[in-house]
């Protein structure tokens, strides 16, 4: 379970990593912002599609191994479901917040920021340690 904790840690962190990277490109005027800062049609729409997306994805991201299909998998087959379901989880919640990042800076609108850092706060919640991999692959729900 080491093995595979240490395997979604690393996604874990390649994925904020790239992240922070688009934070340091856009904060020292490597890539424009407010490009479409005037497009106030589809930032609306936009804003309202990641505020659905953000807060689903939330949701699912912390609940996704309470689901009974999920949890059965996890306690049958411990390391390979622990690595495909917490890839599916990092994913859920990390993707959301790069795709925030990338708006707010494009928008230069602060609700997509505020997104983004919500789902950034829900990942001390499922960080893949060693205990939390085997806690959450234990009988108990």
């Amino acid at each position: 379970m080491k093995l595979i904790s240490q395997k979604l840690t690393v996604a874990c962190f390649l994925l904020l990593a790239l992240t922070i990277g688009f934070v340091l490109l856009y904060e020292t005027d490597t890539l424009e912002s407010g490009l479409l800062a005037e497009d106030k049609q589809s930032e609306f729409f936009l804003t309202f599609m990641m505020e659905l997306l953000s807060l689903g994805a939330a949701f699912l991201g912390l609940r996704l191994f309470k689901f009974a299909f999920v949890h059965a998998e996890l306690v049958t087959h411990p390391e390979p479901a622990m690595l495909k379901w917490g890839i599916i989880r990092l994913l859920i919640l990390e993707v959301p917040m790069l795709i925030d990042t990338l708006l707010y800076y494009i928008y230069m609108n602060t609700t997509f920021g505020y997104l983004g850092i919500m789902l950034l706060l829900c990942l001390p919640f499922v960080f893949p340690s060693v205990g939390r991999c085997l806690a959450e692959t234990s009988e108990e729900t």
